[in-house]
């Protein structure tokens, strides 16, 4: 079983290496999450000569680094460290991006292309197919989401107020990049394959898979609202989704029904 999910899967990257496009909109979602953030902790005050600090609408983000006791941060880098951790939230959007574009391409785009037909002749078990393809659009999903968030710290490193960056590697961060984002990602990925093994076009499959951008738009906004994303909060959401996970696999191969798709698709 793994040396045929392991030659699917390798099929799978050789595909993503001939449809580049399939990464474009990855792209503008990835510089958005990285460039948007630094414009208005970083950028925005220096052309304004205006301190966040100085205004009274960051009080909160002072008082909560306060609270929190977190050694090395003035006013100005405590300020940053609240907009930083909110805008992280704005990165698990990256991944659902990639895991729709992905494998709504890989299953409706191989119905197009009347590649999936032989597929489903061979011995591969359902379970065995949508392993391999929900593998290769995992994977890349997490590499590029991983890639983002290290960018995201060395340019933190880089322009933001001493003592920011440890400030922001704490459970909290990584429980949300390499917990949150990846099952996010993977129920959203679920989703779209659900959708794809009876949609025709890509565009159907894609819309609903991003419905779970719905909740991580929610919690973008939380932080803003002066509700904290603790630790609690996003094991939570860590527990909810594999929850979803779980259930969406098997509805997954459930509804994957090899003979239909071959006598539906026209």
């Amino acid at each position: 079983m793994i040396s045929r999910i392991r030659a699917l899967l390798g099929k799978e990257f050789l595909d993503l290496r001939l449809n580049p496009s399939v990464f474009l909109p990855v792209g503008i979602v990835g510089i958005m999450s990285l460039v948007i953030p630094f414009m208005i902790a970083v950028v925005v005050p220096a052309v304004t000569g205006e301190r966040l600090s100085d205004s009274p609408d960051f009080e909160m983000a002072i008082e909560q680094q306060r609270v929190r006791q977190t050694p090395g941060l003035d006013p100005e880098g405590a300020v940053q460290v609240w907009l930083f951790e909110g805008f992280l939230l704005f990165m698990l959007i990256v991944p659902v991006v990639v895991a729709t574009g992905i494998s709504s391409h890989s299953v409706v785009g191989e119905k197009r292309a009347r590649t999936l037909e032989p597929l489903l002749a061979t011995p591969l078990t359902t379970f065995e197919l949508l392993a391999a393809k929900t593998l290769g659009a995992w994977l890349p999903s997490i590499g590029l989401a991983l890639l983002c968030f290290g960018t995201y710290i060395g340019g933190i490193a880089l322009v933001a107020e001493p003592g920011v960056v440890s400030a922001l590697l704490s459970t909290r961060s990584f429980s949300v990049v390499l917990l949150l984002g990846p099952l996010a990602s993977l129920a959203a990925l679920q989703a779209t394959v659900c959708v794809s093994s009876r949609a025709k076009d890509e565009r159907s499959a894609q819309q609903w898979g991003s419905l779970i951008v719905l909740p991580i738009a929610g919690s973008l906004i939380a932080p803003f609202l002066g509700v904290e994303m603790t630790l609690a909060i996003v094991l939570t959401g860590v527990a909810v989704l594999f929850v979803v996970n779980v259930v969406l696999m098997r509805v997954a191969i459930k509804v994957f029904d090899r003979e239909s798709i071959l006598t539906r698709w026209k």
